[in-house]
């Protein structure tokens, strides 16, 4: 299935519908249809066949959605940049992909013109204003008609090429299939047929598999999509009210801005039903302030995934997160509260120790996962992850209760081994962020000569709280096992993350050896 057909067959349907907001830019079905049909035939008179690639370098906006759905009507690769990735990545990513074209934001002219002679022909188009140095995307598009053609592709064709977030020291592009994004779309929600939706804002980039699987499932299913260029507390609190939200995804740092920001108390959450979260480890701290503060109607959810899995893996839902109950049940409702829920119908999960065994519920072992949905393969490169019969290594650690909820334990690289003992990030930082004068923490194994690994945690304050390295070693001395204590703590006046809010280890690690 063509993708492009997440907005022709809907609106086909209710093609009066709005559908797509951005700013001032209000567009039904048919709007939206005409715009990405006339966008096909721009990319077609640019010379692009059908499985080249074409790459957009800029923040959310209306024409960034528009210029998916005319990529997929066309039957070429569309490759979303990280705004964010140095120059030097920027080069590697748009060169190995051998795109063709680059649609360029404004704020990203200059710095596509510093790197373009060492781009592989590459022709750039100004998607927002320009500065005359290239044509404008909107010039073009005024004067094309609209393509009545759509792409015949194959299940197996790439739809998106999209690169990690650079967490590890290269980005791998993750080539996903048509085949997987109708997989996941068509699985999980209906098709829009004119009956209410709600509404749902976009603030999770759109280079970002979150933003990507948001552009097509809300589209498909007839929910309007309000788009952020990026996320800012203050704007996407005044969009909430402004636009009835009724659903929303944000990645735990935005929760806690949000929570943080003086017009929280202010805003108009009424219509708002489901709040999910995902991208990244949510603090426990932080989602039960949440639980708390917004309205008791509002649902949230909890969802953990992958690029590579074209999404979401598994989901903790609103019953999960609603804490009542007998003291038992509170008990268990907040155990499980550090999970990342259930696996979803289309997703098998099991967890493996170092010899490839399956281990039993409650041992902590590597997430590995099947599931039709797995991507087609890393661009350029071998997918070390693979295993047989067709499950996939996560690189994630973690166990199963005997409920069948998955917890997450931190990322098999990130694992501590000090004296022969595994330890896991995740768990240390955990109970460091339950220090009440504790906003923040991150923990990664530094070299010694008698232990091999030893703990170090990185630790932010709130604003107004003090508090001595001392001061958190005392608090973990009875919370956690010795040989897991951190003996040295740092503090910093902030983590080195991604966009989405991962924490940045490799930079923590730099700035270790930096400091030797």
């Amino acid at each position: 299935m063509n993708t492009v057909n997440f907005i022709s067959i809907p609106g086909s349907i209710v093609p009066d519908q709005e559908i797509l907001v951005f700013g001032d830019t209000r567009l039904t079905y048919a709007e939206l249809n005409d715009l990405v049909a006339r966008l096909s035939t721009v990319f077609k008179g640019l010379g692009l066949k059908q499985r080249d690639v074409v790459a957009v370098l800029d923040t959310n906006s209306h024409l960034y959605v528009a210029s998916y759905y005319a990529a997929a009507k066309a039957g070429l690769t569309f490759l979303p940049l990280n705004y964010r990735a140095k120059e030097a990545e920027l080069e590697y990513m748009i060169n190995t992909a051998s795109a063709k074209v680059l649609l360029v934001g404004d704020r990203y002219i200059d710095l596509v013109t510093r790197i373009h002679a060492k781009l592989d022909n590459v022709r750039c188009i100004a998607i927002g204003q320009g500065d005359g140095s290239m044509a404008r995307l909107t010039d073009l598009i005024a004067k094309a008609t609209p393509d009545e053609d759509e792409a015949e592709v194959e299940d197996e064709d790439v739809s998106v090429l999209m690169y990690t977030s650079g967490t590890t020291s290269l980005p791998k592009g993750v080539m996903l299939s048509f085949r997987d994004f109708t997989a996941y779309v068509t699985a999980n929600v209906e098709m829009a047929d004119g009956t209410e939706r709600g509404t749902f804002l976009v603030c999770a980039p759109f280079y970002h598999i979150a933003g990507t699987t948001a552009l097509m499932t809300n589209l498909w299913t007839g929910r309007k999509m309000i788009v952020m260029p990026q996320f800012e507390p203050r704007g996407w609190l005044e969009l909430v009210g402004k636009e009835k939200v009724t659903h929303a995804f944000i990645v735990p740092t935005m929760m806690k801005q949000v929570l943080d920001d003086a017009n929280f108390a202010r805003t108009d959450f009424s219509s708002m039903t489901n709040l999910a979260y995902g991208g990244a480890p949510m603090p426990i701290a932080v989602i039960r302030r949440a639980i708390e503060a917004f309205p008791a109607k509002v649902g949230f959810v909890n969802a953990y995934g992958q690029t590579e899995t074209t999404s979401s893996l598994t989901i903790l839902g609103p019953d999960d997160h609603r804490i009542s109950g007998t003291p038992a049940e509170v008990e268990l409702k907040l155990r499980r509260l550090n999970s990342i829920g259930k696996p979803l119908p289309d997703v098998e999960i099991r967890v493996r120790d170092d010899d490839d065994k399956f281990l039993a519920a409650g041992q902590v072992g590597e997430i590995i996962i099947r599931t039709p949905r797995i991507m087609k393969g890393y661009a350029g490169r071998k997918d070390d992850a693979a295993l047989p019969d067709g499950w996939r290594a996560t690189g994630d650690l973690g166990w199963v209760d005997e409920e069948g909820y998955v917890f997450f334990a931190g990322r098999k690289d990130d694992m501590i081994i000090r004296g022969g003992e595994n330890i896991a990030p995740a768990e240390i930082e955990t109970v460091l962020m339950s220090h009440p004068a504790v906003d923040e923490a991150a923990v990664i194994g530094t070299p010694s000569v008698e232990w091999g690994q030893t703990v170090k945690a990185y630790v932010v304050l709130r604003p107004g709280q003090t508090a001595s390295a001392k001061d958190i070693q005392e608090f973990c001395r009875t919370r956690l096992a010795s040989f897991k204590r951190p003996e040295q703590i740092e503090f910093i006046d902030a983590l080195p993350k991604n966009a989405l809010g991962k924490i940045l280890r490799k930079e923590l690690h730099a700035r270790e050896q930096a400091d030797a």
